[in-house]
């Protein structure tokens, strides 16, 4: 079959409210963002066969949605979960073990309303080789692969601020944004430090919320509500890396970016250079470096300069995590739903900052402390 014969579109996108929100569970946020997609498509419970959720079982959140789904994923892989959903998703709806997909996701990352502990158990890899030395959390589980990254590419600590500033360009203004005034490099150096190299503006916002998609076939799609304005599916990659940090191939390269995008590019029959807008998970501020130069889109050691000369800025020739991004626009501890959510509002041309001309634009996520990766290209172009 050909791609075009194949094709999956999102026809149905939707963002709970953002922030603090200890009135609602994390179930209660995915059944928010779930009738918010589906009334996005104009469909409804009625219509949808198939169901993911990362974490707590998709069973168990069908069964409070009241469906009863004849597919569901409940893959789990950290952040980048709902990018591998979408890709499942596509290869079930061509298998035909369904029709309508609900991709969701809720988290109560901040008030931690319906949230079950859940430590390192002592018998994982992590519990009996990183967490008994106090390599426990994400800000000191990424110290020494940045600070290594640093000295090999000579990447600078103002380089490092200048992502956060880049994307304080795009958030600046933005009500949905947790951090929406625009910084300098001397706000961010200026930020207490939390793991050296650092500081707090280089660390993701902590927030609650959810988001959902609705995933059908193309041609269903451009029969729904929303007509005109489908996302399709032009191609999607996962892979991964090792569970712990001090296990990688090499920690100063995200092996999982770079394949996993490579098989993204290749099914989408796309270039670099075809690429229109670009979101990268970015929990912390060193991950869109890792990101544009594992991905391809500069050389080793490029990355900072890239980003400090406003390439991936408003009116730069790339633009990058274009409402902020998990540093400044929303972060509930697994973020990659929300990076997926602005990739469809460029596409649709709904963005609060919104690109020009936008026809491609690829999510790059990320599971872990580089242990899983995904990415999908997504295009508002059928072919």
């Amino acid at each position: 079959m050909s791609r075009k014969q194949h094709a999956v579109a999102i026809a149905g996108a939707a963002e709970t409210d953002l922030g603090a929100l200890p009135q609602l569970s994390e179930l209660d946020l995915r059944a928010d963002a779930a009738h918010r997609a589906l009334a996005d498509a104009g469909l409804t419970l009625a219509d949808v066969d198939g169901i993911t959720s990362a974490v707590d079982s998709p069973i168990d959140v069908a069964h409070y949605l009241g469906i009863t789904p004849s597919w569901y994923d409940g893959t789990s892989v950290g952040g980048c979960s709902f990018l591998v959903h979408v890709r499942h998703a596509a290869a079930a709806i061509h298998a035909g073990l369904c029709t309508t997909v609900l991709v969701l996701h809720g988290q109560s990352g901040r008030s931690h309303v319906g949230r079950v502990p859940r430590p390192a158990a002592p018998f994982t890899m992590a519990g009996q080789f990183e967490t008994p030395y106090g390599v426990a959390t994400p800000p000191n589980m990424f110290t020494l692969p940045m600070l290594r990254f640093m000295k090999e590419t000579g990447t600078t600590h103002e380089q490092l601020a200048e992502v956060v500033v880049a994307q304080s360009h795009w958030a600046q203004g933005n009500p949905r944004a947790s951090r929406n005034k625009l910084l300098t490099v001397g706000d961010v150096l200026a930020s207490p430090m939390i793991a050296y190299p650092f500081h707090k503006l280089e660390c993701c916002v902590v927030t609650d919320g959810g988001g959902a998609l609705l995933i059908t076939s193309a041609e269903r799609a451009r029969d729904l509500r929303r007509c005109g304005t489908p996302v399709y599916l032009r191609g999607a990659g996962e892979s991964c890396d090792s569970p712990l940090v001090s296990m990688m191939d090499d920690m100063t390269r995200a092996k999982g970016f770079r394949l996993s995008s490579r098989a993204a590019f290749a099914q989408a029959g796309i270039r670099h250079a075809d690429v229109d807008h670009l979101m990268i998970y970015d929990a912390f501020a060193h991950l869109p470096l890792y990101g544009l130069e594992d991905m391809g889109f500069v050389g080793r050691g490029e990355a900072g300069a890239f980003i400090a000369e406003g390439h991936t800025r408003p009116g730069g020739r790339l633009p990058l995590n274009t409402h902020g991004g998990g540093l400044l626009y929303t972060h509930t501890g697994m973020y990659g739903m929300f990076a997926i959510l602005e990739s469809v509002r460029q596409l649709r041309g709904e963005a609060f900052r919104q690109v020009e001309h936008v026809r491609t634009s690829v999510v790059q996520g990320v599971g872990g402390m580089f242990t899983a990766a995904a990415t999908l290209v997504l295009s508002n172009q059928s072919d």
